[in-house]
């Protein structure tokens, strides 16, 4: 089973439910069944400090992973703990699943590029 962690710390009123529907979608569609992941609203401060302090730029974004896991493979009995994706509603606005699919592929160890992009077009669309 896929557990999904939401948080909304960024004072803007945002689909929680629907975000972690989405992940499991994404996630089982990757061939994930079982694992922890979390997803976070910030606020545009919140967001600026963890760039800054993670990325070295001192700047808001719209979307950072902070990857665990990822398809590394795990003794048995060792639960998958996917990561977090954190997102910016202030950056965003109310179109938050795209950056949110696309955080998710981050932390399935996908980079930018053709492959990435093409998973993002069928996932955001569903």
């Amino acid at each position: 089973m896929i557990v999904v962690e939401t948080q909304n710390r960024s004072g803007a009123e945002v689909g929680e439910g629907a975000a972690a529907e989405i992940a499991r979608r994404v996630l089982a569609a990757e061939g994930f069944d079982d694992g922890e992941l979390g997803i976070v609203f910030v606020a545009r401060e919140e967001m600026q400090e963890l760039k800054r302090e993670h990325l070295g730029i001192d700047e808001a974004t719209d979307v950072l992973s902070f990857p665990l896991d990822g398809r590394d493979e795990l003794p048995q009995g060792i639960p998958r703990a996917l990561g977090d994706v954190v997102l910016c509603p202030a950056v965003i606005g109310e179109e938050w699943r795209w950056p949110l699919v696309h955080g998710l592929l981050h932390l399935l160890g996908y980079e930018h590029g053709d492959e990435m992009e093409a998973r993002e077009r069928v996932y955001a669309a569903t």
